[in-house]
């Protein structure tokens, strides 16, 4: 084990800090834009009123606004977009390019004043996922088949469009009170180009914890599946919302990256939960393959019976029971 973790502190593709949970810093105040911009359905900028911090996304803080002449509410995500910030520009292209039910829609994209881009998506009136979990604990797995069928599409959509997203977690996965869950915050997402043979070129940047093994040591997992990574991460995240916590470790345990690092390339899985059912461990297991050859993609997983348990009535949750 000492041989292997010197090895992957060799091969790790990341420079990356101790996992820390905390709450928000202070936020500063809601800028006043240099002109006025049009935005199409909107209106002019200043029609926007800020009620509230949603949260704070890849390179950027997400607010909650009214637009008052139509008493509608929306999210309007305030980035630096300079020569150091790349990922202002990778998301206002994404979501100038992308449509789809699965996927956050955005509404306008534009400059309130020099070196910030804002982006005004929908609002998903019951937050994030990660929200969702905090607030009533583990999900039955009837409901996280409904999850994993709304993600996949949304995945399976943007691989489609040559999209990889690279930070999929419960914090990333947007959802409403009826639980319609759509897939937000593009920050460190690339457009793959038809020349990129590998995920190498595509940023070291993410959430190492829901990363996986093949960005964190190319060397020694290859680095040619560029998509698959999203499925790991998906994987880990459902897991997540079954056990209520980062399923790698116990709960309350705060580990190193480096131990999170260690488990996820070279240490023993945890086992899958016992009382969950053949289909679930079955579909948790094909995200979670360590060869990236081996795991399943996301046509595949869409056909898995696990997913399909979604499209059975008799067997979901009445989700009015979700409170938030």
């Amino acid at each position: 084990m000492v041989l292997a973790r010197q090895k992957l502190q060799r091969n790790l593709q990341l420079l990356l800090p101790a996992l820390q949970i905390g709450r928000c810093s202070p936020t500063p105040c809601f800028p006043k834009p240099v002109s006025n911009i049009t935005i199409q359905g909107v209106g002019d900028f200043y029609d926007l009123e800020k009620l509230c911090v949603l949260g704070h996304g890849n390179h950027g803080i997400v607010y909650k606004v009214l637009h008052k002449p139509s008493s509608a509410t929306y999210a309007l995500k305030i980035v630096q977009d300079d020569i150091t910030n790349s990922s202002a520009s990778h998301e206002t292209e994404i979501l100038a390019c992308t449509d789809s039910p699965f996927v956050v829609k955005c509404h306008g994209i534009f400059e309130p004043r020099a070196g910030e881009k804002a982006i005004l998506m929908e609002h998903m009136d019951a937050g994030t996922l990660d929200t969702v979990l905090r607030a009533n604990g583990p999900f039955h797995e009837t409901l996280i088949a409904h999850i994993a069928y709304q993600a996949l599409n949304g995945l399976s959509y943007l691989h489609a469009c040559s999209i990889v997203h690279l930070d999929i977690k419960p914090s990333n996965l947007l959802v409403s009170k009826d639980m319609k869950v759509k897939i937000g915050d593009f920050g460190v997402s690339r457009i793959v180009d038809s020349g990129m043979t590998s995920h190498d070129n595509l940023g070291s940047q993410g959430t190492y914890a829901y990363m996986s093994p093949e960005r964190l040591d190319s060397q020694t997992f290859g680095s040619m599946y560029i998509y698959a990574g999203d499925v790991w991460s998906l994987g880990v995240t459902l897991w997540e919302l079954y056990v209520g916590y980062f399923p790698f470790f116990p709960a309350g345990k705060r580990p190193s990256w480096m131990e999170v690092a260690m488990v996820i390339c070279f240490g023993e899985f945890p086992s899958f939960p016992k009382q969950a059912s053949q289909e679930f461990r079955s579909f948790l297991k094909c995200c979670l393959e360590r060869e990236p050859s081996k795991r399943w993609t996301v046509s595949q997983l869409l056909s898995h019976p696990f997913v399909r348990m979604q499209g059975e009535p008799n067997r979901l949750l009445p989700f009015a029971q979700i409170s938030l």
